[in-house]
């Protein structure tokens, strides 16, 4: 095998017959990132979780990879059958984004292959015009992409590390990643506006947090406006790993959105994204009081820059 492929390891097992889940981790994450929410997912399905070269402890040169949507592709091969519901975070998301998209443009098949009958995105990167990136951008991203190392290990911790051992760590995680790492992903962000999203037309659910400086909420909500058939949801509280920092509120709406798929999907296209707009189906998390589910759609902001204004 090459040091380059992606595995897959069952999670949780369930009845023979049972639809399959898959969970995909981000950028210098590893399978590990969803261990706090693994028990309380959908009872209904078997749970397989990947392993994909740009893991915490993966190869340091899968960056030279110009094109990261085969390295996706192994997964869904590796999986023993067909895969109901793939769940990609943050990084991963692009890639599957990018590689419907590309498959779309192929002539389609791909979610009939591996039998997927829904997509859960979470805290993905999306922006829907090239005029939104600038070089303020791109000096964010590159000059702070420590940050969302340093936040990733914080929340991993539990904020036990001290503060100076977390940024040496962050930096040397940045490292890790590389340059070529780096543009990889910063090209995925780049080629969002020029999706086919009106061509996903599967079953999708966008989960973003209400402070992930990252992959800011707007963008959840602008990405989840520009599919056809999707629903949207900004955790409170939390910011690039609700799975974590949210486990439980995690798990329930990824659940309550698997249990909808056996229902008929309203009817109707993609709902507005002008401000003001909450995108479709967002409503109050349970257990929340109500008014503490996601802000309109005019006050999130919508880019990683106005974010941390």
């Amino acid at each position: 095998m090459s040091p380059t492929e992606s595995t897959v390891t069952l999670r949780r097992a369930a009845a023979p017959d049972a639809p399959r889940m898959m969970l995909l981790h981000g950028l210098a994450e590893n399978e590990s990132v969803w261990d706090a929410c693994l028990p309380a997912l959908p009872a209904s399905h078997e749970i397989w979780s990947a392993s994909l070269p740009w893991s915490a402890e993966g190869v340091t040169d899968w960056g030279a990879d110009v094109d990261l949507t085969e390295r996706l592709r192994e997964a869904l091969e590796a999986a023993p059958g067909a895969v109901d519901v793939v769940v990609a975070h943050s990084m991963s998301a692009n890639v599957l984004l990018d590689l419907l998209d590309r498959d779309g443009r192929a002539g389609g098949g791909l979610l009939a292959r591996y039998g997927i009958r829904a997509l859960v995105l979470v805290s993905p990167f999306y922006r829907r015009s090239a005029e939104e990136f600038d070089w303020r951008t791109i000096s964010y991203y590159l000059n702070d992409f420590h940050l969302i190392m340093e936040e990733g290990l914080r929340v991993h911790s539990g904020g036990r590390l001290p503060a100076d051992l977390q940024a040496a760590m962050a930096e040397r995680v940045r490292d890790r990643v590389g340059p070529y790492g780096w543009l990889r992903f910063f090209e995925l962000y780049l080629r969002t506006p020029l999706l086919r999203t009106s061509a996903i037309t599967t079953r999708a659910l966008v989960l973003g947090g209400e402070h992930d400086f990252a992959a800011p909420p707007g963008e959840a909500r602008t990405l989840a406006a520009a599919l056809p058939d999707a629903d949207v949801h900004v955790l409170t509280g939390c910011g690039h790993f609700p799975m974590i920092e949210a486990a439980e509120r995690f798990a329930s709406r990824v659940t309550s959105f698997v249990d909808s798929l056996s229902r008929p999907a309203p009817t109707g296209g993609p709902a507005p994204s002008g401000p003001g707009t909450s995108g479709p189906a967002s409503t109050p998390e349970p257990h929340e009081p109500l008014g503490t589910g996601p802000a309109p759609r005019g006050a999130v902001p919508v880019t990683a820059l106005e974010h941390r204004r």
